[in-house]
């Protein structure tokens, strides 16, 4: 009898980026990690673009560094303003600090930033800032011979433009993968320095591009009406980036971290969004071959309050539909975050919640976590700690006890629909 000799085909290598979550707390980072990233980002007290951010002390800065090694993820401070001389008093000993919290890296716009933390916390990555609106080969070659171990592209850079980078140069790339897109280039923008005095490239910035305005030309000494501000909002807001059906690409090409925008965003926003990230990321590398996206992914990323989205420049210059010209809302907010689960006794089955959002007897919820597949119920009994039955959890961080179908984990998450 005659046998074939049976060829298979070698599995394909693949190699899984780093995901990157931002934090602006520290109940955000730990939730970030908990529900998959591989890396954090966050803001500490000083030289940080987000001033309205909780932002991070040195010690909690600490604390979340030992959180994060548990879960063998690495934390990145945020350095990268742009400096005026008066920025200067205490920089030396700020990066010391930072060095001897055991953070990973720092995200840098400023070259003096740069020269100062290479003098003083050699230990420190450096990792360019997307304030730099870097977006071509030879200022990455640059930044490269500068000694950087990494550069954060524009959001305004290209798919192709990023593999011919990955292809010339030997430095890790990292590309935002996911929120809030500027008007402007990165680092470019002074709207908010115009319109409110804060300096939107030290931290200030109160995204005036998101306001309505009226768009008029003078003719004659006459003005006419453009674009009514009332029946046309949003002359210069652009949608939100939203690049989950793009991550195989993006993988394929060599892109090292795969960062998601929004350090002001809630605990709910951040789980939702990592954890549909982390299952995209992971169901490719595992078996990119007969890798589909999951539409269950799409609708989950749905569930938390975002603009409208789109690709922005990954595929190409964007046209008018990455704006939202005319939108009537501008944001969506599809489901409630409820509560945070703190504790589950299996015995009895009931859940221990900390409330984040009102919720009463006969409505129904959702829980998700990373330990657990989604499901709903609806609320039977709702108990204060002593026992005591209530009509509804209405009280801001409210400890709350109820009856659970399924096991849920600290750290899980529940969540209503909206009518």
């Amino acid at each position: 009898m005659k046998t074939e000799l049976e060829i298979k085909k070698p599995k394909q290598i693949i190699k899984k980026p780093e995901l990157l979550a931002p934090a602006g707390n520290l109940e955000k980072l730990k939730i970030a990690v908990h529900y998959g990233a591989d890396a954090v980002f966050l803001g500490g007290q000083e030289y940080g673009l987000r001033s309205n951010a909780d932002n991070f002390t040195i010690e909690e800065i600490k604390e979340g560094v030992d959180f994060a090694n548990k879960y063998g993820a690495k934390i990145y401070i945020t350095t990268n303003i742009i400096a005026h001389d008066e920025n200067m008093d205490g920089l030396e000993d700020y990066l010391i600090a930072l060095e001897g919290t055991g953070a990973t890296g720092i995200i840098v716009a400023d070259p003096l930033i740069i020269e100062t933390c290479k003098r003083v916390a050699p230990k420190l990555e450096i990792h360019l800032s997307t304030q730099q609106s870097l977006s071509n080969v030879k200022a990455v070659e640059y930044w490269k011979s500068e000694g950087l171990e990494r550069v954060v592209l524009a959001r305004e850079t290209s798919a192709e433009e990023i593999k011919e980078m990955k292809e010339k140069i030997d430095i890790e790339i990292e590309a935002f993968i996911h929120g809030a897109m500027c008007i402007a280039y990165s680092g470019r923008c002074t709207l908010s320095n115009h319109m409110t005095a804060r300096d939107s490239n030290r931290g200030g910035c109160c995204q005036s591009c998101r306001w309505d305005y009226d768009l008029l030309t003078v003719d004659d000494d006459e003005l006419d009406v453009v674009y009514d501000g009332e029946a046309t909002p949003f002359a210069m807001s652009p949608k939100d980036l939203k690049l989950v059906e793009s991550i195989p690409k993006m993988i394929d090409i060599g892109v090292d971290s795969l960062k998601i925008e929004g350090r002001m965003k809630s605990i709910h926003y951040i789980a939702t969004v990592v954890s549909v990230y982390r299952k995209v990321i992971d169901a490719y590398c595992a078996d990119p071959e007969n890798f589909k996206i999951d539409p269950q992914w799409l609708i989950e990323l749905d569930k938390c309050a975002n603009r409208d989205t789109a690709s922005a420049f990954f595929e190409g210059v964007p046209g008018f539909e990455e704006q939202m010209f005319g939108h009537e809302q501008s944001k969506k907010t599809p489901f409630d975050f409820c509560g945070l689960v703190l504790d589950y006794s299996e015995e009895t089955q009931i859940a221990t919640i900390q409330q984040r959002n009102n919720f009463k007897p006969g409505q129904e919820i959702e829980f998700f976590g990373p330990e657990i597949e989604n499901f709903k119920q609806v609320i039977d009994v709702i108990y204060d700690e002593e026992g005591t039955e209530l009509d509804a959890a209405r009280h801001p961080l409210q400890i709350v006890q109820i009856k659970v179908k399924h096991p849920v984990y600290p750290m899980n998450m529940m969540r209503k629909e909206l009518n």
